[in-house]
């Protein structure tokens, strides 16, 4: 599966393929697992998910802009560091829609609030294997590295969920 099989744009391919689109559902996952052992709602889980995205990029972006800034001794200028930034730490934000649309199905009771926590880790477990399968397969054509991009990459968000069962059982 490459992206032109998926149909995703260049650019959208390389905001999901970027180590903060990883870190972002690795990051989600987490707060699901917290948010959910704490108080257990949907509700409560997109609250501390959304918050705690916005939190985390808008911190990714002070700080790539600052580092943009000293590592060109401010020639870059405020502007463009700060567009930079927000253009590298894009995938955190775009990676957590998905998630994030699940817990508000449950917040808003489409979705059973007991099965929305769990559909969030999977389907963050899902991306996060799926999005270790394209980046291996951008330079290899060979399903072995593929797949095992795909489980490594998977097994971040299997932690989390192992974490889940875990804490709840």
């Amino acid at each position: 599966m490459t992206d032109e099989q998926l149909h995703i744009t260049p650019r959208l391919g390389r905001i999901l393929m970027s180590e903060e689109a990883i870190y972002g559902l690795i990051l989600v996952s987490g707060m699901i697992v917290v948010s959910g052992s704490a108080h257990g709602s949907s509700l409560d889980a997109f609250i501390t998910v959304l918050v705690t995205v916005v939190v985390f990029f808008a911190a990714h972006v002070y700080a790539g802009t600052l580092g943009r800034l000293a590592a060109t001794d401010g020639h870059a200028g405020l502007r463009a560091s700060l567009m930079a930034a927000v253009h590298q730490s894009s995938g955190m934000l775009l990676a957590s829609v998905p998630p994030l649309i699940i817990l508000l199905l449950g917040a808003t009771r489409v979705i059973d609030d007991s099965t929305t926590l769990w559909a969030a880790l999977i389907v963050n477990t899902a991306l996060l294997g799926v999005l270790g399968w394209i980046a291996v397969a951008r330079w290899s054509t060979h399903w072995v590295p593929r797949l095992l991009s795909a489980l490594t990459t998977a097994a971040f968000g299997g932690a989390l969920i192992i974490l889940k069962a875990v804490i709840h059982h």
